[in-house]
């Protein structure tokens, strides 16, 4: 074999492994979750921070949600190769040794991030940083998600602390918009996951995992879909009583509109596609209402 096939082998080798350590931390998820926490900022009074310290903000809770995406991994490895869905992971393929050499680094990324977000930013941003991370990987992960159909409802709290995260890096004494922005993650996460739960129950029933439609069956599941979306958006509204604007009302309407419709067409016709629909709709919505919410809070 000449050197330069040589050179191609252990360059590809190399972007393999870098794409598996990555796609461990869920850095899909962790920008999601930096997202938030810049839109609680955004639409916080308060301090004016500096770009350092808004890069700081970012990072700390990027790498916590990594950390705690990691952990997920970890701690999911057996039950994984049972579910088509998470079979290809690093862990299950052996791509990665399942060594707890990991929870050394995890542990290590995590008071790094909490560290940060304490020196630079204030002690009260840095403990919602935590708890984001925290009640992903222990209260999710560990305590509910094989014991609770509502393992998902408690989870969800990992946004919302990422918006309080935000919102203390301006100001440690949260107001009215990022408690009621807190509240619509809180309120987002259970119908944006029971849909994809839905959509993939045979995997979820295979792994022994009480995602709530193996627990109540998908129709029934389905329907509750729908109710938790009308109470998520009737939420979204909530801002526009505190200050939020007509940029902000028009992204909470309308991603609300097509969640809603598209959570009744799940519930109307309960299978995989519907849910996939639902799924992606949640997705959709999230996005409009973050995008409005931060040029909303920029513009006034």
């Amino acid at each position: 074999m000449s050197t330069i096939t040589l050179g191609r082998d252990r360059g590809r080798t190399a972007r393999q492994l870098t794409r598996e350590v990555l796609s461990l931390f869920k850095l899909r998820i962790g920008m999601l979750i930096m997202v938030t926490a810049l839109v609680g900022l955004a639409v916080t009074p308060g301090a004016s921070l500096e770009l350092a310290q808004v890069l700081v903000l970012a990072l700390s809770v990027l790498v916590a949600s990594a950390s705690a995406g990691a952990f997920n991994q970890y701690a999911e490895h057996e039950s994984d190769r049972l579910m088509a869905r998470t079979r290809g992971r690093a862990f299950v393929t052996g791509a990665l040794p399942h060594h707890p050499g990991w929870l050394l680094l995890i542990g290590l990324l995590l008071a790094g991030a909490v560290a940060a977000a304490w020196f630079v930013l204030n002690p009260v941003a840095a403990m919602y940083v935590f708890l984001g991370a925290f009640f992903y990987a222990v209260v999710y992960t560990v305590w509910l998600k094989r014991r609770s159909a509502l393992n998902i409802v408690v989870g969800g709290l990992a946004g919302s602390f990422a918006v309080l995260a935000g919102a203390a890096a301006a100001n440690p004494t949260p107001g009215p918009l990022p408690l009621l922005l807190a509240l619509v993650l809180f309120l987002w996460t259970p119908p944006h996951f029971w849909s994809l739960a839905i959509a993939n129950r045979a995997d979820y029933a295979a792994a022994g995992v009480p995602m709530l439609p193996v627990v109540v069956g998908t129709e029934r599941a389905a329907r509750i879909v729908f109710v938790s979306t009308a109470a998520l958006v009737a939420a979204s509204l909530l801002p526009l009583a505190f200050g939020a604007g007509p940029i902000y009302a028009v992204g909470a309407i309308g991603g609300g509109v097509q969640f809603l419709h598209k959570s009744w067409l799940l519930a109307s016709k309960p299978d995989r596609a519907t849910a996939i629909g639902s799924f992606f709709a949640s997705l959709v919505q999230l996005s409009a209402l973050l995008v409005a919410a931060t040029l909303d809070a920029l513009l006034r």
